[in-house]
């Protein structure tokens, strides 16, 4: 039986319209900014985790165990994202969690030992958890206001944010900079980054916060099925962040530059598919390209698997990242129309069990790796897609 999520009535904007209402709109750019503020600071962690876990001679079991933290400190965190964001105001919850993520970022990168690793990691998931929905709100806020389409967009500057955290870090790599000069560097640009933004963000008209909306909701049967969804591609998401480094790094024998490619090649396909999204997916049907995306990234990643040349494991991930594109920005955007439901509520539920997939799916893949091998933990990723493939057919968006 299919499960029924009535739709907001909705224009089908062509794609130059989209992106120019999108980058011509401040608050629209300025929200896309927040989104690209996180993934250039996790992106930039992510390509150095090759390094760190030799620097500390941590196993893939180890790495995974470390790697732990961040969900712990996202299911901590996500709880009480609503009543944080319904009592500062999803804008100002943006600012102050991103000061937080551009700082704690530092700590896992410099770590002298596992313990000031585990602790930097932890303090990275506390503020990604709620910086995720203070800016996914905020998004939410903007196409309330001005009556447009911005999130896929938004998504979007998401993942040009790791695209070019990735690629920034290989040039780096390539020229021997220190992992620590490089996350010093990035920190201090994205807090000026953030300062900057603060006085726009603070012009977005929030909606009016409620008792409901600060709590936290047992899911009912459509948005479990969302959330399983959500947790298959941030499993996607979250093996190309942490382990396309190690995987290009060990498994193919790539060098250290090529190897942090991976996560770039997978975060071009995913801005790329993103930015079309708020033309395409009126156009083409969200139910259609859950399904349809669910199945290109499990090939993709199935390809890096069978064939693990790094050209062909770079093209594997840019698939995936063209299969996940969509995925997140329709489910995110969905959440906030569940029936029976709050807007923010569904959202902060949706968003602690999708972001546990992207947080604790990198160190299962490494419990995985330990025990038979890398290319079994991504295998388990593959296996996951496919379901979320099957499943979105029973779910009408």
């Amino acid at each position: 039986m299919n499960v029924t999520l009535d739709e907001k009535p909705s224009t089908t904007p062509t794609l130059f319209r989209s992106l120019q209402t999108f980058f011509t709109n401040p608050q629209a750019r300025a929200v896309g900014l927040v989104f690209t503020t996180e993934s250039l600071s996790l992106g930039g962690w992510v390509a150095h985790i090759p390094h760190v876990k030799e620097k500390l001679h941590l196993t893939d079991a180890g790495l995974g165990m470390v790697l732990f933290a961040m969900p712990v400190g996202l299911l901590l965190m996500n709880p009480l994202t609503g009543w944080i964001i319904a009592r500062l105001g999803a804008a100002r919850t943006c600012f102050l969690s991103a000061l937080v993520l551009c700082f704690s970022t530092l700590l896992p990168i410099n770590a002298p030992n596992v313990a000031i690793m585990v602790m930097g990691l932890f303090v990275v998931g506390l503020s990604a958890a709620l910086l995720n929905v203070a800016m996914n709100t905020s998004a939410a806020d903007v196409e309330r206001e001005h009556k447009i389409l911005i999130m896929s967009s938004c998504h979007g500057m998401w993942s040009l944010g790791g695209m070019v955290g990735s690629l920034l870090a290989g040039i780096l790599i390539a020229v021997h900079v220190s992992p620590s000069i490089h996350m010093l560097a990035v920190t201090i640009a994205l807090l000026l980054l953030t300062v900057a933004l603060r006085p726009i963000l603070a012009t977005i008209p929030a909606q009016p916060p409620t008792e409901s909306s600060a709590a936290f909701v047992k899911p009912n049967m459509l948005l479990l099925l969302m959330i399983f969804i959500g947790l298959a591609v941030a499993m996607g998401e979250g093996a190309a962040l942490d382990w396309s480094a190690v995987y290009l790094h060990e498994s193919t024998g790539a060098s250290s530059q090529i190897a942090a490619l991976g996560f770039g090649c997978f975060s071009l396909a995913m801005t790329i598919g993103r930015f079309m999204g708020d033309a395409i997916i009126p156009r083409f049907g969200a139910k259609r390209i859950l399904s349809v995306g669910s199945l290109v990234a499990a090939s993709g990643l199935l390809l890096a698997i069978l064939v693990p040349v790094p050209l062909v494991v770079l093209a594997g991930f840019a698939l995936l990242g063209a299969g996940c594109s969509l995925i997140a920005p329709i489910l995110y955007t969905a959440s906030m129309r569940v029936p029976g439901i709050p807007a923010a509520t569904g959202l902060a539920t949706f968003a602690t069990f999708s972001f546990i997939g992207f947080l604790a799916g990198p160190p299962i893949i490494g419990f995985v790796a330990e025990a038979y091998g890398l290319t079994y933990g991504l295998g388990l990723v593959v296996v996951v897609l496919l379901l979320s493939a099957f499943i979105s057919r029973k779910v009408n968006v």
